[in-house]
């Protein structure tokens, strides 16, 4: 015959009080990495570099981005303050020098070029690149 489980019911103290049950789960001392002495310390992180530290390219393809963003930055301020057609123009010729860098280099040279796979990377470029231009030849002048 196989016996019946006894009813478990909570521990009581003394006075006759059901045991309070603990807060959360109960921890282990001995597998806290804090309270071992023996455990390995823990590297602390890099001291974070200055605000004002400047980092230069590692690769060609980084020095060609910071040539494109610089080409990119002239169209816009062109742009801005004169005629949009040539501000807009500067900003197209800057995605093709990407696009054309893009496609030159092998990934390891690309630097900050490289985001996707080179074809999707230069085909972005070249399509936003053309439709700038096509904006540029095809909106008329306007009479001042």
């Amino acid at each position: 015959m196989a016996e019946q489980p006894e009813d478990v019911s909570p521990q009581e103290d003394p006075a006759g009080q059901p045991a309070a049950e603990p807060a959360g789960p109960v921890a282990d001392p001995a597998a806290d990495p804090v309270a071992d002495p023996v455990a390995e310390p823990v590297a602390e992180p890099p001291a974070p570099r200055a605000v004002t530290e400047i980092k230069k390219p590692s690769t060609i393809g980084g020095i060609i981005y910071l040539v494109a963003l610089a080409g990119a930055l002239i169209g816009v301020v062109v742009a801005a303050t004169g005629s949009w057609r040539s501000g807009v123009s500067w900003l197209a010729l800057s995605l093709l020098v990407a696009a054309g860098a893009r496609l030159a280099l092998n990934d390891d040279d690309a630097g900050m070029l490289r985001v996707r796979r080179k074809g999707l990377d230069a085909t972005i470029l070249v399509v936003m690149a053309v439709s700038l231009l096509v904006l540029v030849a095809s909106i008329p002048d306007q009479p001042g």
